[in-house]
């Protein structure tokens, strides 16, 4: 395949390398990939850029949970986009939705003006939005570049027919760029029934901790989750996507 692209999804330094090496195309810098990913702080997207020659775009994300957002976190999501703007970011990964599952168009007109010609990305909010087909061509209205979903499903695989269906209504206009579950078992068969010709993955592994002094009995985040396990991106996984499309 010609003109694909291998979007790596990085919350760390360590990761980004890794998915560099393993031939990503493109990298989307978050915090906190656990939970869905947050907003990076400019420090390791500084780290980042300074040691790799690729393309970053940063995920802005102020809070796990919903994407309704109140005007306190519209402002902070407003502020990041300027802050990464100007450290040199290509692109800002992002969405906002009404209480009713609506695009919130008043939220996102007001980021897409604070973008200035950077690309832009609208996140899984739109995995959560109430109308796909709707807020896709209100995503063309906004001059967004490229929608992430996984066909409004837990795994891409899942979501197949609306994939498809969202790659025909795009008509090149926006991007469809698949994620949930990408590997590269998986590319061609979403491929072959899908055209999406772009791949969101994370790619990651699990890394023991190098502690060796370990105070089981409390927890620094969520009861159920090891703090001695660290995600890691494998580079290996992501040149063998990347084998694939190649391939194609």
């Amino acid at each position: 395949m010609k003109n694909y692209i291998l979007e790596c999804c990085v919350d760390s330094a360590e990761s980004a390398a890794a998915a560099k090496e393993g031939g990503a195309t493109r990298l989307e810098l978050c915090s906190a990939l656990v939970i869905g990913g947050l907003s990076p702080s400019v420090a390791l997207f500084e780290k980042i850029r300074r040691e790799l020659d690729i393309r970053i775009h940063t995920l802005l994300r102020p809070r796990f949970g919903d994407f309704c957002y109140t005007q306190k976190e519209h402002e902070i999501i407003r502020s990041e986009i300027r802050m990464f703007r100007e450290a040199g970011a290509d692109g800002v990964v992002i969405g906002s939705l009404k209480p009713d599952g609506s695009l919130d168009m008043e939220q996102m007109q007001e980021l897409m003006e604070e973008a200035q010609g950077m690309s832009v990305t609208l996140h899984r909010a739109f995995d959560m939005c109430r109308d796909p087909f709707e807020t896709l061509e209100q995503a063309k209205e906004l001059g967004i570049d490229t929608i992430l979903t996984s066909g409004q499903k837990n795994v891409c695989t899942d979501g197949a027919g609306l994939l498809a269906q969202l790659v025909k209504q795009a008509d090149g206009k926006v991007d469809i760029l698949l994620g949930a579950g990408i590997d590269a078992s998986v590319i061609r068969d979403l491929y072959q029934k899908t055209g999406a010709t772009s791949y969101h993955m994370s790619g990651k592994r699990i890394v023991e901790s190098r502690m060796c002094y370990r105070r089981q009995e409390v927890s620094m985040g969520v009861a159920d989750m090891s703090e001695y396990e660290i995600w890691r991106t494998d580079a290996e996984k992501v040149r063998a996507a990347r084998t694939v499309l190649e391939e194609l």
